[in-house]
């Protein structure tokens, strides 16, 4: 017969001294009790302090300045052969040759010419030279430079043995001499002072009087090499000529560029191409309808003689400083007092004011220095904080019976610097401003530096608040 008993389980019963020994304190529940603890101030504190977004002070110009691709413009002209034969060239592409200086040979057979007078010690230390210059200054993305100095090292070595030779130095002595027979080879000299180039590319004739639109495109834009390793004829072109220093950049223009620019008689220039800047004289050309910008230089041509468009920078933001923005900037107001009422601390040096503290009745109040930051100052007046003393306070001028009475204010402008995690006002002297930003003078005494943190919006806080980022 089966049992009616139901097992039953001993139900526990937590004992006093269970709860005891859960209690007791060990280095395992104070540890747990202090990080339970710091949570609670963590969450406290991030719910109660003011949360803003700063902004780092970086130095530099107010607004980008434009940048432009510029038609290099100057006077030109396309040599041709006096007569026909093969080519060697003896100038160095982009380089200056004078009129005496012999551009390119011309003979029965290609390379014919050969030096016949051995060189001197003088001239092996110059080609050295020459070479070790070259050496220095090459780049292996611009190995063109290796044939140009081919063509310069081939005429320097051919100048220097024949330098000695009478019947060169009768063609060199011999202004009106275009060229001079050695050798076998005519060896033709340049027709003037100038800029050699052995490219064309149709341009040679364009000025600022008669460019177009298209003058600007550069998908249009072909040139042709002139240097030609079969024989030529009389009349083909060989080399081009560079004229003068004096050269010009077209720039195209939009409406609101070339109002920005009507008041410019000279701008300054940076090219792209290696930092250097240059000022020109500056008009603006309307021409069909459209404006162009014309910047006029008279030096300089050397650097992009090899370029037809030359990318710039105009230099139109010369104010620079530092940039912060204007949701940045609050002011502040500020005792005013008269500079000659500072004085300065015997011992520590330190800059403040003799501060007047009354007695009881019939006695003479005694003066007690008082140390303060000077946000600002001019010839006329000091800028102190309004915490530094009581309104009504009377300060005592040094050396004198003189008083000044305390209650007079002005705002000045800064920012609120949160470096130490807390708002400080820092004093900023606004140099110029747009819609956004403005610059600010560098060095101001208890102002700001580059790379110091202030509060974007200064509307969020107020001076001495904690903040969190």
């Amino acid at each position: 017969m089966a049992s009616n008993k139901q097992i039953r389980f001993p139900r526990r019963k937590i004992l006093w001294k269970d709860l005891k020994r859960i209690l007791t304190l060990n280095i395992g529940t104070i540890l747990f009790g202090i990080l339970f603890l710091y949570i609670i101030i963590s969450i406290v504190l991030y719910f109660t302090t003011v949360h803003v977004t700063s902004y780092q002070v970086v130095a530099g110009p107010l607004a980008k300045n434009e940048t432009y691709t510029g038609l290099m413009l100057c006077e030109e002209q396309i040599v041709t052969a006096d007569a026909g034969g093969y080519l060697d060239y003896y100038a160095r592409e982009g380089g200056k040759v004078s009129a005496t200086a012999i551009v390119y040979g011309l003979g029965e057979q290609q390379s014919q010419q050969e030096a016949t007078h051995p060189l001197s010690e003088e001239d092996l230390s110059l080609i050295r030279a020459q070479m070790s210059a070259f050496s220095y200054s090459f780049a292996p993305n611009d190995f063109g430079s290796t044939y140009n100095f081919k063509y310069e090292l081939g005429g320097s070595i051919l100048q220097y043995s024949m330098a000695s030779q009478e019947e060169y130095q009768a063609a060199q002595a011999d202004g009106t001499t275009p060229s001079v027979t050695m050798g076998g080879q005519t060896l033709v000299r340049a027709r003037e002072n100038g800029i050699v180039l052995y490219s064309r590319d149709g341009y040679e004739e364009t000025t600022v009087d008669n460019f177009t639109e298209d003058s600007l495109d550069q998908d249009r834009y072909h040139r042709e090499s002139l240097k030609k390793k079969e024989s030529i004829q009389a009349g083909d072109p060989v080399y081009k000529l560079i004229i003068g220093e004096s050269w010009n950049l077209i720039i195209p223009l939009s409406d609101k560029q070339a109002s920005g620019l009507a008041d410019k008689t000279y701008i300054k220039v940076r090219f792209l191409k290696d930092n250097v800047t240059q000022n020109g004289d500056f008009t603006i050309i309307e021409r069909d309808g459209k404006k162009y910008g014309n910047i006029e230089f008279g030096s300089g041509l050397i650097r992009y003689a090899r370029e037809r468009f030359v990318g710039i920078e105009l230099v139109t933001n010369a104010q620079s400083g530092l940039k912060i923005p204007l949701t940045s900037v609050v002011n502040k107001d500020f005792y005013t007092i008269p500079i000659e009422y500072k004085t300065v601390d015997g011992d520590n040096g330190e800059a403040g004011f003799l501060v007047e503290k009354g007695k009881k009745k019939g006695e003479s109040a005694s003066k007690e220095f008082i140390s303060t930051t000077l946000y600002a100052e001019n010839d006329d007046l000091c800028y102190v904080d309004t915490a530094a003393f009581p309104e009504g306070s009377i300060l005592s001028k040094p050396d004198s019976n003189d008083r000044y009475v305390v209650e007079d204010t002005a705002a000045l402008e800064g920012v609120y610097c949160i470096n130490k995690g807390y708002a400080v006002f820092r004093f900023i002297n606004i140099l110029d401003q747009n819609e956004e930003f403005c610059i600010v003078e560098k060095g101001t005494a208890y102002g700001i530096a580059q790379y110091d943190h202030i509060i974007l919006d200064a509307s969020q806080v107020k001076e001495e608040d904690i903040v969190v980022q």
